[in-house]
C-alpha cells in the first residue's frame, strides 16, 4: 500500500524537482561563482557575491522599492477586491455585467494591460493629461518623474489584481450559510458588526490564501516594468526581479543575479512562516 502511494506522488515529485528544488540548488552554486568570460572560466569566490549585494546601494534602493510596492499594492488590492466582492453578491440589478466589468482587468494580458496604461499616463496625448487640461492642470510627467512613476506603476497593479483577487472573495462569501445573517438580524445586529464579528473570521483562510498570492506577485514583477518604464527614471521604479532580470541579462552578471534570487528565496521563505504561523491562528476554518 506505500509503495502504490508513493508511485502515486512520484510524477508530482519530479515535477517539483525539475521545476522548484534543482533550479533553486543550481542558483545557490551560481551565486557563489565570478561570471565566467570566453577567456577565463568562472571562478570560486564563495560568498562574495552577497558581500558586494549588501554594499550595493541600487540593491537596497530596489529593496525598499519593492517594499513600497507591496506594502501599498497588497493591503489595497486585498480591500478593493473583498468590498467589490461584497457588492456584486448583493442583490444589485445588473449583477452580472458588474462582475464581470470588475473581473475584465485580469483576463488582459500585462503587456496589452501596459500598453493600455502607458497611453494613460502619456505626458502629451494621455487620458490623465487632457482630464486634467479641462480644468486648466498641467499634468506631470507620469512615467518619467521620480515622484509620480513608481505610484502610477501601483495604481495599474491594483487596478490589474482587484479583480482577480475579487473571485476568490466572490466564492467564499457564497459558501457562508444565509442562516447567519438571518441570526444576526434577529438579534438587532447591523452590517458593520455583523460583517467584522461574523462575515470577515469566515473569510480568513480566503484572506490567507490572497494574502500569499499577492506577496508572490508583488515581488515577480517584471513584464509590465519592462513597457512602462525598464525600472527608470534613475531606478525609481526598478522592483527585484526586474533587477535580477537586468544583471544577468543586460549586465550578464548572472552569479550577482543569482545571489540576489536567493535573497529574495530566503525573505519570501521567512515572511511565508511568518503568514502561516501568525495569520494561521486567527484563521476559521469550516
Amino acid at each position: 500500500m506505500q509503495i502504490y502511494g508513493a508511485l502515486l506522488l512520484l510524477p508530482a515529485a519530479l515535477l517539483l524537482g525539475a521545476f522548484a528544488y534543482l533550479p533553486i540548488v543550481l542558483t545557490t552554486v551560481r551565486s557563489l561563482f565570478l561570471p565566467e568570460t570566453a577567456s577565463q572560466p568562472a571562478e570560486f569566490v564563495a560568498l562574495e557575491n552577497y558581500a558586494y549585494l549588501f554594499d550595493d546601494p541600487v540593491f537596497w534602493k530596489v529593496a525598499r522599492n519593492n517594499l513600497i510596492y507591496a506594502l501599498v499594492t497588497i493591503p489595497a488590492s486585498i480591500a478593493i477586491a473583498l468590498a467589490m466582492a461584497l457588492l456584486v453578491d448583493s442583490r444589485m440589478p445588473g449583477r452580472g455585467f458588474v462582475r464581470m466589468a470588475y473581473f475584465t482587468p485580469t483576463i488582459l494580458p500585462m503587456i496589452a494591460a501596459a500598453n493600455i496604461w502607458m497611453f494613460f499616463y502619456a505626458p502629451e496625448i494621455g487620458l490623465f493629461n487632457g482630464l486634467l487640461g479641462w480644468f486648466g492642470i498641467d499634468g506631470p510627467n507620469w512615467l518619467g518623474d521620480p515622484t509620480f512613476a513608481l505610484p502610477s506603476v501601483i495604481v495599474m497593479t491594483i487596478w490589474k489584481e482587484a479583480g482577480f483577487f475579487m473571485i476568490f472573495y466572490l466564492a467564499a462569501l457564497q459558501t457562508i450559510p444565509p442562516e447567519l445573517r438571518e441570526a444576526s438580524a434577529l438579534e438587532g445586529t447591523g452590517r458593520w458588526e455583523h460583517f467584522r464579528r461574523v462575515t470577515f473570521p469566515l473569510l480568513m483562510p480566503t484572506t490567507l490564501f490572497v494574502m500569499i498570492n499577492a506577496l508572490i506577485n508583488a515581488v515577480r514583477v517584471v513584464d509590465h516594468l519592462f513597457i512602462l518604464t525598464k525600472g527608470g527614471p534613475n531606478n525609481a521604479t526598478n522592483l527585484l526581479l526586474y533587477y535580477v532580470y537586468e544583471t544577468a541579462f543586460s549586465f550578464f552578471d548572472r552569479p550577482y543575479a543569482a545571489a540576489i534570487t536567493m535573497m529574495i528565496l530566503v525573505f519570501l521563505g521567512l515572511l511565508a512562516a511568518v503568514q502561516f504561523t501568525v495569520v494561521d491562528r486567527r484563521t476559521h476554518y469550516q
